[in-house]
């Protein structure tokens, strides 16, 4: 197939006209993918903020043996609530809106492939964010079915009613895996097609390389999740017996689609997580990444490994013995071009000119416990140790690392780092590093003391447990509110500095890329010409210009 020009893609779908340039375009349809992106990062936020009340309300819960807080069907329902809102309604919407403001600046774009489609997917989150949350309020909600809401339990409809909680919490999930498909559609499309004259695949930044391998799972792991959840819709709704036992339906085939695209859809988090740390370590250590294209293609590794090691969320679920020891080693097997990533980034900082800026301390507490998790992750991998641990907080404590400790300290990192490219506003580095200082400490008092608890058998999803763990849920407990505490500076630093903050330089990093060539925030179009890309933008102290028409662009590129 031929590449497509910019002129070709914009004939498929034409942009609507761009909403009036003030606060007002947040709350419109608009087409331009900058206002999206920040409609989906303030979107996200928000439930960001309520899953972590959710998350408060647990551990206080869980700071005493005794279950004398909430009711245990509402604590259940919390807990399954929890995980769902941080999951479908911060996670992959913070990340989808990041690229979205990034990724056409970063290839030369002037907008994504397909505006109209970008902001269809963008509404459909508020819309599947409220019908999630009726379902916690509706009864016959999601209490006992867990986040996974296997079957049969998901099954149960105590009400009688067609329409109850459980139903809702099924069709937002639906709608969830709709809005992503389109979304990744955008972006494959966006990154293959779009990018400027000159800006070849392995000119590309590791920020837009992980976004389109994130995206290529998105496209063929996500229709089998989406699929799974219209078919248990039906199973509550009209009778069918996919996965029904008392009607010859399979619950374990729910398992395996919902683990075929959950398990890699940890990859869809963190990729992009991995292309921010590739992004700021280099510029705030003053050296080139180390292995830029070893960098690259690993993501795409990644992207193939993580379609084959589903099953070791299924080792306690009567799986055969010789497909133990295959997706054993499958999902060991992808352990190596992760860290083949870690290799890099340690190189990259090693002897560098570290500048401990906010962004550069959140991408090293992110990458810090991101190897944490790694090791922990590579114990679970291994079949005997991961069925003693299995449903226990140990697999809590191994997630959590992951998702808050290396992709939210990653989230921050980014945050911090294009800040003053999307306000033309500078933040206030002492609230950043007092954020950075609470989030760093609540997260390893929140999240490690699961470990310990879980290798001694205590099971996650309880109330109330035996006084013997009563310790370490004290610690993880206090974790856990200073965690919640540690969201104000960060509020105080984003509001206070968008309004009265001061004015942004041009490029107050010093950072090489073509989105710190435009204003700060970039006009409406972005580019006034596309420009032409003639060299890497990876090296620092280079003397020959990133673009060959700087003199057309807002702002010329800074020697270094």
């Amino acid at each position: 197939m031929t590449k497509l020009s910019v002129d070709e893609i914009a004939q498929i779908e034409q942009p609507l006209p761009g909403a009036p340039n003030n606060w007002k375009r947040f709350f419109s349809f608009s087409t331009d993918h900058k206002v999206i992106g920040i409609q989906y990062l303030v979107t996200s936020f928000f439930f960001f903020l309520v899953g972590g009340i959710f998350a408060m309300i647990i551990r206080g819960e869980l700071i005493t043996p005794e279950a004398d807080l909430l009711d245990r069907a509402v604590y259940n329902a919390m807990f399954t609530m929890h995980g769902t809102v941080m999951l479908f309604l911060w996670t992959f919407p913070s990340l989808v809106g990041l690229s979205n403001y990034l990724v056409p600046l970063m290839i030369g774009a002037k907008d994504m492939a397909f505006p109209r489609l970008n902001a269809a997917a963008f509404w459909m989150v508020p819309v599947f964010g409220v019908i999630l949350m009726a379902s916690f309020l509706v009864p016959g909600g999601p209490s006992q079915s867990g986040w996974w809401a296997y079957p049969p339990v998901s099954l149960q409809n105590p009400t009688g009613n067609l329409i109850n909680g459980q139903v809702l919490w099924m069709l937002a999930v639906a709608i969830s895996g709709v809005s992503s498909i389109m979304g990744a559609v955008n972006f494959v499309t966006t990154i293959a097609r779009m990018r400027a004259p000159g800006m070849t695949w392995f000119r590309m930044p590791v920020f837009v390389w992980t976004v389109f391998a994130a995206q290529i799972i998105q496209l063929f792991g996500l229709p089998a999740l989406t699929a799974g959840a219209v078919m248990l819709l039906f199973d509550l709704t009209v009778g069918t017996s996919f996965f029904d036992p008392a009607k010859g339906g399979d619950p374990v085939l729910f398992q395996h689609f919902f683990w075929f695209y959950s398990h890699p859809a940890v990859y869809v988090i963190i990729l992009p997580i991995f292309g921010i740390f590739s992004e700021i370590f280099p510029v705030y250590a003053r050296k080139p990444l180390f292995g830029y294209k070893v960098v690259a293609i690993s993501s795409l590794i990644i992207t193939g490994l993580s379609g084959i090691v589903w099953v070791h969320h299924m080792f306690a679920s009567g799986t055969p013995g010789w497909m133990r020891m295959v997706f054993m080693a499958t999902t060991m097997l992808i352990s190596v071009p992760t860290g083949i990533k870690v290799f890099a980034w340690v190189a990259t900082i090693w002897g560098g000119k570290l500048r401990l800026n906010t962004p550069m301390l959140f991408a090293l507490g992110g990458l810090v416990m991101f190897v944490f998790a790694g090791v922990t992750g590579i114990m679970l991998a291994s079949v005997p140790f991961d069925i003693h641990v299995n449903n226990t907080y140990f697999v809590v404590g191994h997630f959590h690392y992951v998702i808050y400790g290396a992709v939210v300290m990653g989230m921050y990192a980014a945050l911090y780092h294009w800040f003053p490219k999307m306000t033309g506003r500078m933040y206030s580095e002492g609230l950043g590093k007092l954020h950075f200082v609470l989030t760093f400490m609540g997260t390893n008092l929140n999240f490690f003391p699961m470990h310990p608890l879980g290798l001694q058998g205590m099971p996650r999803r309880v109330a109330s447990y035996d006084p013997e763990f009563a310790f370490w849920n004290v610690v993880a407990s206090l974790g856990a509110f200073l965690l919640g505490m540690s969201t104000l500076p960060f509020i105080l630093n984003m509001i206070g500095s968008w309004v009265q903050g001061e004015a942004a330089p041009k490029n107050p990093w010093r950072a090489i890329g073509l989105e710190w060539l435009v204003s700060s925030p970039p006009t409406v179009e972005n580019y006034e010409e596309l420009p032409i890309v003639v060299a890497e933008p990876y090296g620092y102290g280079k003397t020959e210009p990133l673009v060959a028409n700087p003199d057309r662009l807002e702002v010329a590129h800074e020697s270094h």
